[in-house]
Formats: structure tokens, sequence, C-alpha cells
């Protein structure tokens, strides 16, 4: 069997060394190497990265496609020295998801059943005994975004009861049982319709930016945002001034516009900000290789790869 070579490469992580041996045990008709370690850059068929560096395509010439580690691509598609054309494969894990789903899940919770309160009573010692608004059919949750991750947090939440609306260019295929999906043009009656705002998009041209003051404007009164796509996609000022003036009662936000998040932002001492560390879901390596391996044999486009 014809071992297929590939590169290994990303500009914040040591990718090689966490997934060469991985690959050697799990897919060893895949021969993944680091950069230092590929003698004939012209043999190399396919790159495993995240983040890659400017040039990290330029010794390549004969890629025939680029695997993403993670559910996200933005960086990939937007390296100034991919080629044009190249495919890009995001990971699809039911692991992730499923991680993606549960992070969500507590966060609804959090601003349905008014957490930030809570806690707040909680430093002032009083008891704070909310009698309403307990039942998940109090909170309208709107999903944005239903692709692989957007769907299994949907999922969840239908499950618990919660009244589910979905948002997608196109209508998904198939439907989500309980869900009522929103598609292009009907993104305005999307938004006004979430209680509790839910982003799961992908980083596009057309997403960079979309969470904007006039955008947070049009949710509904007390409303809360739950940002789990991507940095660029929020105005991050627009987003305080909402929580500020009340109109927002409040944001779990796991992705920002610089990473790490810089120690003067405002964010980390905001009253109704919940952060996390861009952890809602880390796909386990041993995912990573399967994914790949499966869309090498799978896809009729790669059959160059046999």
């Amino acid at each position: 069997m014809t071992r297929i070579l590939g590169v290994a490469t990303c500009s914040r992580l040591d990718v090689a060394d966490r997934f060469v041996p991985l690959f050697e045990r799990l897919a060893p008709e895949i021969d993944l190497r680091a950069p230092r370690d590929i003698d004939r850059p012209e043999d190399v068929r396919f790159m495993l990265t995240f983040v890659p560096g400017d040039d990290a395509f330029t010794p390549y010439p004969n890629l025939e496609a680029a695997f993403s580690i993670g559910a996200g691509q933005d960086a990939i598609d937007t390296c100034p020295s991919r080629p044009e054309g190249l495919p890009v494969y995001r990971l699809e894990d039911p692991d992730q998801a499923l991680q993606m789903a549960a992070f969500c899940v507590f966060h609804v919770q959090w601003h349905q059943r008014e957490m930030f309160d809570i806690r707040a009573a909680q430093a002032r010692g009083e008891w704070l005994r909310k009698a309403t608004g307990l039942s998940p059919r109090s909170k309208r949750i709107g999903v944005m975004g239903f692709g692989h991750m957007g769907r299994a947090v949907a999922k969840a939440l239908v499950a618990l009861g919660y009244p589910v609306q979905g948002y997608a260019r196109r209508m998904p295929d198939p439907p989500e049982p309980g869900v009522t999906h929103f598609t292009d043009g009907q993104m305005d009656d999307f938004v006004a319709r979430s209680d509790i705002l839910v982003n799961v998009l992908p980083l596009t041209p057309q997403t960079r930016g979309l969470i904007d003051a006039g955008f947070l404007a049009r949710l509904p009164q007390g409303a809360a945002l739950i940002h789990v796509g991507r940095g660029g996609q929020v105005d991050e000022p627009a987003l305080i001034a909402a929580l500020d003036s009340g109109h927002l009662s409040g944001a779990s936000v796991d992705v920002f516009e610089t990473e790490p998040l810089p120690a003067d932002h405002p964010f980390w001492a905001h009253e109704r900000v919940f952060m996390t560390p861009h952890s809602a879901c880390i796909p386990v390596p041993e995912a990573v290789v399967r994914s790949v391996r499966a869309r090498m044999r799978s896809d009729p486009s790669k059959e160059t790869f046999a």
C-alpha cells in the first residue's frame, strides 16, 4: 500500500509532536511528518493544521487538501499562501459536538435561571429565591448556525423542553424535529424571537462583525447572548454598551477578537459577562486522526489519496 505523505504545522501549537505518533499508531497508511522531517516537499499531499503561518503552504506544490484539527477553518481559509481552490476540511467529531451541546445547555440555564443575580445575592449574604421563570418554556432559544455543532446544540435544548429556533442560510437537510427553522431573509424575525441567542456560526466575510450594535438592539429587551462562534463576529464594545444599558441581561463569551484576552479588557471585570478561555469544546486527538482517515477513504474527489 502506498503511504500518503502529509505535513503537520501550526503557528500556535506543536501540532506535529502531538499528532505524528497518533497517526503512526492509528492510521499507519498515512505518513504524517513535521516540516523539519520533509525531505521531498513535492510529495506532500495534505496538510494538517489549525492556524497556519502566512507561508505555511508555500513549500508544498502538490497539495490536494488541508485538514483542520478543530471545528473552525477560518484561519486556514484566509492564509495568504493557501492555493486558490485547495479543499479545506474541518473536523466533524460527534464527541466534540456533544461537548458543545453540554456547554451551551449549561449557559442557557445560567441565563434562564438568572444566575448572575443569584451569585450577586450570595456575595451579599442575601437569600434570593426566585419562584418564576424556572420552566424551560419561559425562554425562546435561538441557535444561529445550524451545521454539525448547531444541530447538536438545538437537539439537546429541544430534549429539555426549550422552544428552539434555528437560523441558517439554507434549510437544513433534514430539518431538526422540534425546531422552527429560519433561513436567508428571515434574520430579523429570528433575532427578535430569541430571548437567549446561541451563536455557533463560522467566521466568514458575511459573519465578520455581524453581531454589532444594530444587531444587538434587535434582540428582545433583557435577552442574553451565548457566543461560541468565532472571534471577529461580535463588536465587543457594542456588547459592553448593550449590557451596561440593561438592554441585554448577560452574555457568555468563549471566543474573542484577540486571544488570549488582553489583561485590560473590560470583559474581565464585567459583572454580566461569563467568560471562558475558548474552551467550549476541545477535540480528542484520536478523533482528529479518525476524521482525516475517514475523509480520505470516503471522498470521491480524493481518489488520488488511495
